[in-house]
C-alpha cells in the first residue's frame, strides 16, 4: 500500500529550505499531486505550525498517502483529498499556500493550467504558489540529463515532457501570478515561486 519514491530522500531537505522562507506563518498548506505522501508528512514533521492538505488524482497514490499518515505522529497532516489539477472546482474551498513537486512535466499542459486557474481562486493576493521541478530556460543551457529526461517523458506519452519555463510564466501571468523567487536546486531542477499581484 505504501508507496516510495526515491528521489523525495534526495530532494526534501533542499525544498524544506526554501520552503522556510516562503511558507506563511499559519494556515493550510495544499499538496497537489502528493504522489506517496512522503513529502507532505516531512514537511508536516518540520514545519508543525502550519496545517498540511495533500491530495492527488490517483487511488492508488491516495492509500499510500493514507498509510504514510497513519504511521505520522503529528496532528498537522489532513485526509487526502482526490484532486485532478486539470479539473474545476476542488474540493476545497481555500489555501494559504499551495505546493507542487514533480508534477508539472508528468501531466499534460491542462494539469498546469488547471492548477494557476485553481490556485488563482484558492489563494488569497501575495500567497505563494510553489512549483519543484526540471524546466527548460531560453538563457540557460539545458542539462544532457534534463534532454534525456524530456526524451523519456515524451515516449512515454507525447502529452508530458519538461516545460519551457516563459511558457509557464506566461500561463501565471495570465492568471495574475508574477514570477517572484527562481531558485536553483540540485539535479537540475528548480523551485519557482508565484504570487498573486
Amino acid at each position: 500500500m505504501k508507496r516510495h519514491a526515491p528521489a523525495t530522500l534526495r530532494n526534501r531537505e533542499a525544498i524544506a529550505d526554501i520552503l522556510a522562507e516562503e511558507l506563511p506563518e499559519s494556515g493550510t498548506v495544499l499538496e497537489v499531486a502528493s504522489g506517496s505522501g512522503e513529502h507532505v508528512v516531512f514537511f508536516a514533521e518540520k514545519f508543525r505550525h502550519l496545517e498540511w492538505q495533500p491530495s492527488d488524482p490517483d487511488a492508488e497514490a491516495l492509500a499510500s498517502i493514507a498509510a504514510y499518515r497513519a504511521e505520522f505522529g503529528g496532528h498537522n497532516v489532513r485526509e487526502a483529498l482526490m484532486v485532478d489539477a486539470q479539473s474545476a472546482p476542488w474540493p476545497i474551498e481555500q489555501a494559504d499556500a499551495i505546493l507542487c513537486i514533480n508534477m508539472v512535466h508528468i501531466s499534460p499542459w491542462d494539469a498546469a493550467a488547471g492548477l494557476f486557474e485553481n490556485a488563482a481562486k484558492l489563494l488569497k493576493t501575495r500567497a505563494p504558489l510553489i512549483l519543484y521541478g526540471p524546466y527548460f530556460e531560453d538563457s540557460v543551457e539545458p542539462a544532457p540529463s534534463n534532454l534525456d529526461f524530456d526524451k523519456s517523458l515524451r515516449s512515454r506519452n507525447p502529452k508530458w515532457g519538461i516545460r519551457d519555463l516563459a511558457k509557464v510564466n506566461d500561463l501565471a501571468a495570465s492568471t495574475g501570478f508574477s514570477l517572484t523567487s527562481r531558485c536553483a536546486m540540485p539535479a537540475n531542477n528548480l523551485m519557482l515561486i508565484y504570487r498573486r499581484a
